[in-house]
């Protein structure tokens, strides 16, 4: 594989009862951060109850964060395209595109949460089925071609876009897989990117990781799309929290992991992240030993993304889930720490220079005695010439 590529994807999980125009903001000031740090990409999730993911729109969230930033990729992670017209999806995405001069991915999914479908009249079968009639229009669109089509919640009538893409080719696309194979299938069926958003978190999302792209390549081939899909479009999101001691990022997340825990367990309606632990201590201790993150140090850190590119059999881009675990100080510590320390083993930075050092180490000694044979050889040479010898 090439360079690993490393972004965010935020839900975003805030814990209920905070200034919600403030943590937009927080979030938004992180990314302008994460860009400065050499970050690819930041994904927003769109999400309308539970109360803890905020974001009613992604396309908003990235012009806001296209306004302050100027070369990080801004996805949507995803557009719940289950409950949107797909022309206007489609649309609000073309426009992103020319807004931020070609910076924008965009994700699809049927929508997570089932209180969101439930406004709505749909249930969890009808957003799945949702997803592949609305993909398929969607795709349709992007390439030019004009739709009639009729979902039971739209219709088109010789639906085209009016203005082409910025991009060219197309901006990435991605379709999100959590538990069921359907992510995988339409991401082979399309020929575009598979993003992993359970990557760790499900009881076999990472045992399962080269079984999912297996899915992706069967697909393609069936679809004759296997020169369109590629690993290097192939996204995974895991949790991580590092700082400069195992003991301090372990005291850094007592400040808001239990929100964290508590909103998989009894908040959100996803059985699939079970997520275990009934006290601070042993919900640190599930996520280091379950597989599913870190919380620990930048050394751990590099452990987890080698057994994820192992597992996986390579992939293009690692998404650091964006949580609460520690409070904003320690949390932006946390990215820098990453990007300091855990990325630069994964883009061939890293290795040249402990390569260097090494090489220098090994030669200090016969350069040392140079060293001091030239210094002793120019202290003669100056005092021949003041007649001193």
């Amino acid at each position: 594989m090439d360079r690993l590529k490393f972004g965010i994807f935020l839900a975003p999980l805030h814990a209920p009862g905070q200034n919600p125009t403030l943590l937009l903001q927080r979030d938004l000031e992180l990314v302008q951060r994460l860009e400065e740090l050499g970050y690819d990409e930041a994904w927003f999730g769109e999400h309308h109850s539970a109360g803890s993911e905020i974001y009613a729109s992604p396309e908003i969230m990235i012009a806001a964060a296209g306004e302050r930033t100027k070369r990080i990729k801004l996805g949507t992670g995803v557009t719940s395209v289950s409950y949107h017209n797909p022309l206007w999806a489609a649309e609000r995405m073309v426009m992103l595109d020319h807004l931020t001069h070609g910076r924008v991915m965009f994700g699809l999914g049927p929508g997570s949460l089932p209180t969101d479908a439930a406004m709505l009249g749909l249930s969890q079968i009808d957003t799945r089925e949702l997803l592949e009639e609305n993909a398929d229009i969607i795709m349709r669109l992007l390439r030019g071609e004009s739709v009639t089509a009729k979902t039971r919640t739209h219709e088109l009538v010789d639906a085209q876009i009016q203005m082409a893409p910025y991009s060219s080719p197309l901006f990435d696309v991605a379709v999100a897989a959590v538990a069921s194979p359907t992510g995988s299938r339409l991401a082979g069926k399309h020929g575009v990117g598979l993003l992993s958003i359970a990557a760790t978190l499900s009881a076999d999302g990472f045992n399962a990781l080269q079984h999912h792209w297996g899915i992706v390549e069967e697909f393609a081939a069936q679809s004759g799309r296997s020169a369109e899909v590629d690993r290097s479009k192939w996204r995974l999101v895991g949790p991580f929290h590092i700082a400069e001691t195992k003991e301090q990022a372990y005291k850094d997340v007592e400040h808001g992991i239990e929100h964290w825990f508590n909103y998989f367990q009894k908040v959100a309606a996803f059985p699939q992240m079970a997520v275990l632990g009934d006290n601070k201590r042993e919900m640190i201790d599930f996520i280091n030993t379950a597989g599913i993150g870190v919380i620990g140090t930048a050394e751990e850190a590099r452990g987890q993304v080698q057994r994820l590119v192992d597992q996986s059999g390579g992939f293009g881009t690692l998404l650091l889930q964006g949580h609460d675990w520690a409070n904003p100080v320690a949390t932006q510590r946390s990215f820098e720490l990453f990007a300091q320390d855990v990325m630069p083993w994964f883009q061939g930075q890293a290795q040249p220079l402990v390569d260097a050092a090494e090489r220098a180490g090994q030669a200090r000694a016969g350069h040392a005695a140079a060293h001091l044979h030239a210094v002793e050889h120019m202290t003669k040479k100056y005092e021949a010439e003041l007649g001193r010898v």
